[in-house]
């Protein structure tokens, strides 16, 4: 399979603001791509480039390794971070009139409505003004006419925001059962636990610039930093004695009747030296590598200058 999206060293610039600084990233169809940064990086400026509502001043976008041109939007579903329904239409009539903008005919529309609303549990709000809706009400309605005429790819920008958890899962969900199906996503989101959940890869975007590319599993084993959590039973003193200094215990946490120790091996030892310095003097009962959350990653990557790191 080849790429859905590929960005050739884009430049955006506001004013004296520069947005996006040669960015370059490539997104593979039938993935969900993360695409990552504190606010103000520039990830809402290349979503709106990919959607043709700006340009960029230099650069290209490719899509399915065409430039990109205005047909193609009709491939693309896009829910922005700032929703916008038109508050006195009814809800019914607000969605229908959204998917015949899509190109859906009265008749698929309103068949794919109708599924959807069951779906989501918002029938009886059919016939009801939207500016009656719930944030996450309004949010569901705005989803379901994102994805109603199948986009090859899908944009959501920050799209969990406002929703309970159970909704969360629900949405989750769906972009997890339209990945299956063959659809590509690109997720905007401060939400580092669903980056992990859901992402297969990412870009980092930081100060206008691409930081970080790559895998997600592929990124969290390269910023491993060789350290190991061991759940044991025995006396801590005697743990602290077989470390013998060879090992940086990070920290001890008793926990019921075991204890927790994280733990650092040097790079000229293997993670069997220290199961060997621990036998004799405790019963080892789990015993796991501690890899990076998504999340330690993004601050690590933001918090320093350093150059595209591709795993």
């Amino acid at each position: 399979m080849g790429n859905i999206i590929t960005a050739k060293n884009i430049v955006k610039r506001y004013s004296k603001h520069v947005a996006l600084n040669d960015v370059s990233f490539h997104v593979p169809e039938g993935i969900i791509y993360g695409l990552l940064g504190p606010n103000g990086a520039g990830k809402t400026s290349m979503i709106r480039i990919i959607n043709q509502i700006t340009a960029p001043d230099s650069g290209e976008v490719l899509f399915n390794d065409e430039k990109l041109v205005p047909q193609h939007t009709r491939l693309i579903g896009y829910l922005p971070e700032e929703r916008g329904l038109y508050k006195k239409m009814k809800v019914g009539e607000q969605a229908l009139y959204l998917a015949r903008l899509k190109g859906l005919t009265k008749a698929d529309a309103m068949a794919k409505l109708k599924e959807w609303f069951i779906k989501f549990d918002i029938t009886a709000w059919w016939d009801k003004k939207v500016e009656d809706l719930s944030k996450g009400m309004a949010q569901k309605v705005q989803f379901i006419v994102t994805v109603l005429h199948e986009p090859k790819l899908l944009i959501l920008d920050e799209p969990f925001s406002g929703f309970d958890p159970i909704n969360v899962e629900l949405i989750k969900g769906e972009l997890l059962r339209l990945k299956k199906q063959g659809t590509t996503i690109i997720l905007s989101t401060h939400n580092m636990a669903s980056v992990e959940e859901l992402c297969d890869n990412i870009t980092l975007i930081n100060q206008s610039k691409a930081v970080l590319e790559g895998n997600v599993n592929e990124l969290r084993h390269s910023f491993k930093e060789h350290s190991w959590e061991v759940k044991f039973q025995g006396k801590d003193e005697d743990i602290r004695n077989s470390l013998n200094g060879k090992f940086e215990l990070l920290d001890f946490t008793p926990v019921n009747n075991l204890t927790v120790a994280r733990i650092k091996i040097p790079e000229t030892l293997s993670s069997n030296d220290l199961i060997k310095a621990m036998l004799p003097v405790s019963n080892i009962l789990g015993f796991s590598e501690i890899l990076p959350s998504m999340s330690e990653i993004f601050i690590s990557a933001v918090t320093r200058t350093n150059p595209i790191k591709k795993a």
